[in-house]
Parts: structure tokens; C-alpha cells; sequence
């Protein structure tokens, strides 16, 4: 077989659905269920009314996932260390998998970079508007 078909036969035919890794599926299926959930948590916890997940990272294993939210308080992490079991099983019953990830919380080191990056165009813009 000629690399050109196998490279087609790994991608896929035109038109059908394109192949992705497992741990990717897993982290989107995750990132919904985790930020599901954290809303209603919040509805009853006003430490993670305002908390939003970015993303979810799961172990190759999936023995381990790592949620990383928008920002990361003292309170909501106390809060999250709370509710983490809930979350878990909340993920034990909408998802099929043969474990339940155990989750960490950590603030998303992008979202951090972004409002950095914010402040300096921000104070370059004031510089250059001053006389």
C-alpha cells in the first residue's frame, strides 16, 4: 500500500467523519459535564456562581483530569475540594467509561496570559494617547 492511501484510509474518506484521539473525545464530553454541573453547584454555592471551565486534560489513562477554569479562588477552590465528589459521580452517571477520572481544579494559565496581554495593549494605548 502506497503512503498516499494509507494516509487516506487513516483520515478517512472525503466526507466522513474525522477520526480523533480518545482523550480528546473524553475532554469535551468532560468540559460539558463538568461545566453542567458547577452551574447548578453554583446555583446553591455562591463561591462558584462566577467560576467557568476553559477546558478539560485527561490522563492517557484516564485515571486523572485536570478542569482548568477561568479564574481560581481560595473560596472556590475550597468549594470545588466539596463538591468534587459530586462531580464525580455526576460524571460516573452520564458518561461511559470504565473509570471515573479524579479531578483537580486549576486556574487556566491562558486565560491569565490573555488579561496580561490585555493590560499592556491597554497601557500602550494610553501612552500613545497622551500629548
Amino acid at each position: 500500500m502506497t503512503e498516499r492511501a494509507h494516509r487516506g484510509r487513516r483520515t478517512g474518506a472525503p466526507g466522513s467523519r474525522p477520526r480523533y484521539p480518545r482523550t480528546a473525545r473524553v475532554n469535551q464530553v468532560l468540559q460539558e459535564v463538568v461545566a453542567e454541573e458547577l452551574e447548578r453547584l453554583g446555583d446553591d454555592d455562591p463561591r462558584l456562581a462566577l467560576v467557568t471551565v476553559t477546558g478539560v486534560e485527561v490522563d492517557p489513562d484516564l485515571r486523572h483530569a485536570t478542569v482548568w477554569l477561568s479564574s481560581l479562588t481560595e473560596e472556590g477552590a475550597a468549594a470545588l475540594a466539596d463538591g468534587r465528589v459530586a462531580l464525580q459521580a455526576a460524571i460516573a452517571r452520564q458518561v461511559r467509561l470504565k473509570r471515573t477520572p479524579q479531578l483537580r481544579f486549576a486556574a487556566d494559565p491562558a486565560v491569565a496570559a490573555g488579561s496580561r496581554i490585555e493590560e499592556i495593549l491597554r497601557a500602550i494605548m494610553e501612552e500613545h494617547e497622551r500629548p
